[in-house]
């Protein structure tokens, strides 16, 4: 089941937000993200804010679709994210216009509830807020929910990027995993999505599952490449307490590799994607041309602002985080009442920003500037350079980049930087 959510202070029943969260909001890139809880069945080692008809009370496994009929999980929720619209629209009216830059739709499984309603959430959030004249405008899908007529439907309705759960080309993972799709179905949704018009495609792999072996890997990230896609991203296995894989991890059922094997997946991937004319922008991101970087995640990772929509959803808007009510029911339910659905919020002093600043820009291939960092931590930054941790060149013209080393041990240096 989905983890529980932090607590923090109370959140504005209108939805309101303090005076700091439009100071210089003019500058930084403003995106929507929207969450679809629903999923066919649940994965072993997921544990996100997704619920199955099961987990709703609801039998059968179609009836999250809204085109099933009103009165569906997927009307429910679509009625819920329009009223959460509207309330970012009154509480955002006090600073300066903002066009939407980016839309992420994420989940759960987007696909499975069909084109209208992800349609309806496009065009509700084009009418109120307008959308850039660039917008990047992205939607996850599953392989075994997605068809032509899906995707023909989406770039009608706007959409210009899209992102599949791949995970990986071997079958024997794929059932560790708990996916239902067969190894080429993925690719056979990119060949659709082209054909479709999508120019920006996204296929994510996971490494590290139990029982994979390098060969393994090696054929998912060359099947990937191969499928002609302009983005590719591959995150290292997390098994997270709670979750299926947690019980058959400690049961000794399913063994986890070690920390260098992941090291060395880390590693292959960077091989084969590079030898592809693929360039990391973000340690567990690789595109084709910069056009082709995600620029939703580059608007998390770089401090910009952005409205979650959604049951469980999490915003940013200039230094003020908050976070929705998890269960969907309860969602929509708040919202048919008038008041804002988020659960907490919390809101960050200069320190903490500029501590999640170094966290994530760390990760990205620009770096930061060293600015940034305290006296103590620019010495961190030195002791980076002789560790080979860091580019000793970026360095001297004032930034911190990783190297290839130092992107497998990224995280630990960013902590060291933080001195």
């Amino acid at each position: 089941m989905p983890s529980t959510l932090p607590e923090g202070d109370p959140v504005p029943s209108d939805g309101s937000l303090p005076d700091q969260s439009f100071v210089g909001a003019g500058d930084r890139p403003f995106g929507f993200y929207v969450h679809v809880p629903f999923c066919a069945t649940r994965c072993g080692y997921c544990d996100f804010n997704t619920y199955t008809a099961g987990e709703l009370g609801m039998p059968g496994n179609g009836v999250v679709r809204s085109d099933d009929g009103a009165g569906s999980a997927a009307d429910t929720w679509l009625a819920a994210a329009l009223a959460e619209i509207d309330l970012a629209a009154a509480a955002l009216e006090r600073g300066p216009h903002r066009p939407i830059s980016s839309v992420f739709v994420g989940g759960g499984t987007p696909s499975l509830i069909g084109a209208g309603p992800l349609t309806k959430v496009l065009d509700h959030l084009r009418s109120t807020f307008g959308l850039a004249p660039d917008a990047e405008v992205s939607t996850e899908a599953n392989p075994e929910s997605t068809d032509p007529a899906l995707l023909d439907a989406l770039k009608g309705a706007g959409y210009t990027r899209l992102s599949l759960g791949m995970q990986s080309a071997a079958p024997h993972v794929l059932q560790v995993l708990d996916r239902r799709h067969t190894p080429g179905r993925a690719l056979e949704v990119v060949r659709q999505a082209q054909e479709a018009g999508f120019e920006h495609v996204n296929l994510d792999l996971i490494y590290g599952t139990p029982g994979e072996r390098d060969e393994d890997f090696a054929h998912s990230l060359r099947s990937a490449v191969g499928a002609g896609v302009d983005h590719i991203s591959a995150y290292s296995l997390i098994v997270e307490p709670g979750t299926r894989m947690a019980r058959q991890v400690k049961s000794g059922q399913l063994p986890m590799p070690e920390d260098d094997v992941l090291a060395d997946r880390y590693l292959l991937a960077e091989q084969i994607l590079t030898e592809a004319g693929m360039s990391w922008y973000e340690v567990s991101n690789w595109s084709t041309t910069e056009a082709g970087r995600c620029r939703h995640n580059l608007g998390y990772w770089g401090g910009g602002d952005w409205w979650g929509i959604g049951p469980g959803a999490h915003s940013h808007v200039g230094g003020v985080r908050w976070w929705n009510v998890k269960h969907p029911a309860k969602y929509a339910a708040v919202l048919a009442d008038g008041h804002s659905p988020g659960y907490a919020r919390e809101i960050l002093d200069d320190e903490a920003r500029r501590v999640e600043d170094i966290l994530l820009r760390l990760r990205l291939v620009e770096g930061l500037p060293i600015e940034m960092l305290t006296a103590a931590g620019r010495e961190q930054a030195a002791v980076g350079v002789a560790d080979g941790l860091l580019e000793p060149g970026a360095l001297e013209r004032g930034r911190a980049v990783l190297t290839l080393n130092g992107r497998l041990l990224a995280d630990g240096l960013a902590i060291r930087l933080l001195d």
